[in-house]
């Protein structure tokens, strides 16, 4: 089954222009065959009407010398197309051409045409019906001009045909052109980039499928939009008053020492601290799943991977963090606090999942991959598919949201670049390892490098 419109469409007209030409072919070889008897009985006729006075004066001739039944003889041999017999009124056959076989002739000849099984033959009497002049032609010649006929009509059909064929699917994929175009534009589009699609230049046909696309893809900036707003403003709206509830419990906690409810105060804590994480999220995640996410400068990621690192050292109080980066410029169009989110977010991962006092390996290669990995129990399959969607959590007994993953899937296809989650870990028998690959320009030009430098 074609699945293509341009190729059902091109074999559509293929096949129309194929059964036209063969349907034009056949009716120019029977109009060539009607034409070719009616020559040939033209021919035929006009040659016993010539060989009509040439023969009465042969059989007078004849009658005078006393003999009947006289072939012509043929100045040189050769073989006669068309042969000739003459009788009287007796049916006895008084004079025939040196080729003509008498059985070809039917005994009861009238005066015109006459069609045997294998001759065409015209007849002629003179002297009031007392001689009659038959001339034949081997039906066999005919067809043998009809079949010369028919292929000088059929190789040049074919000839066109396979021609037609050609410029049918050139004319169709020129004419479709503008929709693969439209398809090309649709398709490189980045993943937040809602703008109208141009319709400059497109076929009228094809403009009620680009209004109809640009107005969906408004609806649905309008609908992200309004999302993306919600969740910012709510986390934004929410960091205030928890903040507040947070100090006006620790002040309670300090309070309540000694006291039945210093517990219940710290437990308040602790989730008010639980809520405070998750509005920071929320507001990363609307940052990830908004537009701002690349940039138009180019810049090296080297110095910001440095400062989250140190910062997750000091916030962490921890020394277990193996950083290693390329010595030349890792060059990126990616938003340097987009980057740090997304760098932040793993690294924190890996401090809180992985097993105490191991140490989180860092990556960074030249190519533009940020890998990081840490030691572990490993995660079973199925579970690493549904690690990058939002609220999702593996078998964990560590303080979280769920989100962090989620965030950093979003940064990395916002920016073109992959997330891939494995375990165990490259080159560990266990652990985890998360790896954002895509993230540099590249080929970056030298320019651009010793620019960084």
């Amino acid at each position: 089954m074609l699945h293509s419109l341009q190729a059902r469409l091109a074999v559509a007209l293929a096949v129309g222009l194929a059964a036209l030409s063969l349907l034009v072919g056949a009716a120019a070889f029977h109009v060539l065959q009607d034409e070719i008897d009616r020559i040939s009985d033209s021919a035929l006729q006009e040659t016993a009407q010539r060989l009509v006075p040439l023969a009465v004066t042969d059989i007078l001739d004849l009658n005078t010398q006393g003999s009947t039944g006289q072939r012509v003889a043929a100045v040189r041999a050769h073989d006669e197309l068309l042969t000739y017999i003459v009788r009287d009124q007796t049916g006895k056959t008084v004079l025939q051409s040196h080729d003509a076989d008498p059985g070809v002739f039917p005994a009861d000849l009238k005066a015109g045409f006459t069609s045997t099984a294998s001759h065409r033959i015209y007849t002629e009497t003179v002297l009031q019906g007392t001689v009659l002049l038959a001339v034949a032609e081997p039906l066999v010649e005919r067809r043998h001009v009809s079949t010369r006929a028919a292929l000088a009509v059929i190789e040049p059909l074919l000839v066109l045909i396979l021609f037609g064929l050609v410029g049918t699917w050139l004319i169709v994929k020129t004419g479709l052109r503008p929709i693969s175009l439209f398809c090309e534009g649709v398709a490189s589009r980045g993943r937040d980039d809602l703008t109208p699609l141009a319709k400059a230049g497109m076929p009228t046909e094809i403009e009620p499928i680009a209004d109809a696309v640009n107005d969906l893809m408004q609806r649905l900036d309008r609908a992200l939009s309004a999302e993306r707003s919600f969740t910012a403003n709510s986390a934004h709206e929410l960091r205030t008053p928890i903040a507040a509830a947070l100090a006006q419990t620790q002040r309670l906690v300090a309070e309540a020492q000694g006291t039945p409810i210093e517990q219940r105060a710290r437990n308040v804590e602790i989730t008010l601290q639980t809520l405070v994480r998750l509005s920071e999220k929320l507001m990363q995640l609307a940052r990830a799943e908004g537009a701002h996410v690349l940039s138009d400068i180019v810049q090296d990621l080297r110095p910001v991977l440095q400062l989250v690192v140190d910062d997750v050292r000091r916030i962490a109080r921890s020394n277990q963090l193996a950083l290693t980066q390329p010595d030349e410029p890792v060059l990126s169009r990616i938003d340097q606090d987009a980057f740090a989110i997304l760098a932040r977010n793993l690294i924190e991962n890996a401090v809180k999942h992985g097993t105490d006092a191991t140490a989180v390996r860092i990556t960074l290669t030249s190519g533009g991959t940020l890998s990081v990995r840490n030691r572990g129990p490993i995660v079973p399959s199925e579970t690493l598919a549904r690690l990058s969607q939002p609220f999702e959590r593996g078998t964990t007994t560590a303080k979280g949201s769920g989100l962090g993953l989620a965030i950093v899937n979003a940064i990395a296809q916002a920016a073109g670049a992959r997330l891939t989650l494995g375990s165990p870990a490259a080159g560990m028998p266990d652990g985890f390892e998360a790896a954002v690959e895509g993230l540099a320009i590249p080929d970056s030009p030298p320019v651009f490098r010793e620019r960084v430098r």
